[in-house]
């Protein structure tokens, strides 16, 4: 293969950030891995996002104790996806909440996504042997909850498919703070393996419509003024709508997977090249998007062996079908 395949070349550890974005509200970034959310309530903690293994989460806890000792009670899942659940043992919470759709997707595909992701990100499962399997919600919702961490008022919002059909965020009303999970990026490439480009744009609308002044996005650094919100949601929008008229251009025409992936990349690596994981995303992404415009609604599910067959085709030179 002329490249590593997905993310098992980059072994680099990363420099963790723990900022306050609001009064009891903190961002846990690491130079485009994958980000947690952290909401001090009168009596208790919010984790937004649980990191991939117990072995990673337990640096977020570590943090968390710098700031307060009171329990941490509620985890938030804004999503299925491996690296960012996976690590939720480690909490000990006495609620795991996430989206119905997310909790069906776990059912329907979690054990075939958790050894996708564990070979394509070596690095952020290194502590995989402290995995005690899949993570299970205790609490779910159709399109949002509300909770009161004493005075402190947090919805639970799934908001529309994007990122994956069971997309969450929570948002802060009173402090108009967002944690928006992978449905925003910031300076980080989107990874839409299993996206729905069709919903995306009306997601952000409803997020844009909520006017956040400060968001953790799922990854890239926290953001701290409505302008740099802003450009977080454009940009992620940007990439997206970009990415999908492109590669439905070639589907619709018959041109072949390889053909669609060769012109995405060539149109797409000037302005969104420099961001993070973009070589690993955009096999998977051109994918996902050249699926979708063929009409299939529902993304087809990620297993190691397609990972890799897909790769093969699209940066090696193997002919397997992906």
């Amino acid at each position: 293969m002329s490249k590593g395949f997905a993310s098992t070349a980059d072994l680099a550890e990363k420099r963790v950030s723990f900022d306050e974005i609001g009064p009891g509200l903190y961002a846990y970034t690491a130079e485009g891995d994958p980000n947690s959310g952290v909401i001090i309530g009168d009596d208790a903690v919010m984790v937004v996002d649980a990191q991939a293994t117990p072995a990673m989460a337990a640096d977020v806890i570590a943090r968390i104790r710098t700031v307060t000792d009171k329990p941490i009670r509620w985890l938030v899942l804004s999503h299925y996806h491996a690296v960012r659940v996976l690590g939720a043992s480690a909490y000990r919470a006495d609620h795991i909440v996430a989206s119905a759709p997310t909790r069906g997707l776990i059912v329907e595909r979690g054990a075939a996504d958790m050894e996708s992701e564990i070979g394509r990100f070596p690095r952020l499962f290194r502590g995989r042997e402290t995995i005690p399997g899949l993570t299970w919600p205790t609490l779910t919702f159709a399109r949002e909850i509300t909770l009161w961490l004493g005075r402190r008022e947090v919805r639970i919002l799934h908001v529309g498919r994007a990122h994956t059909a069971g997309d969450t965020v929570v948002w802060l009303p009173r402090e108009r703070v967002l944690f928006a999970g992978d449905t925003v990026e910031f300076g980080a490439t989107p990874y839409c393996g299993d996206a729905h480009f069709g919903d995306w744009p009306g997601t952000l609308s409803a997020l844009r419509a909520l006017d956040p002044a400060a968001m953790v996005p799922g990854r890239g650094s926290a953001l701290t003024t409505r302008e740099d919100c802003a450009l977080a949601i454009e940009g992620t929008e940007a990439f997206t709508t970009r990415l999908y008229a492109l590669v439905r251009a070639y589907a619709e025409r018959g041109a072949p997977l390889k053909e669609a992936y060769d012109a995405a990349i060539t149109a797409m690596r000037p302005e969104f090249g420099h961001w993070v994981i973009f070589d690993h995303c955009m096999p998977f992404n051109v994918s996902r998007a050249y699926d979708e415009a063929l009409g299939i609604d529902r993304p087809r599910v990620w297993t190691a062996a397609r990972d890799r067959a897909l790769w093969n085709a699209l940066e090696g030179d193997g002919q397997a079908k992906a």
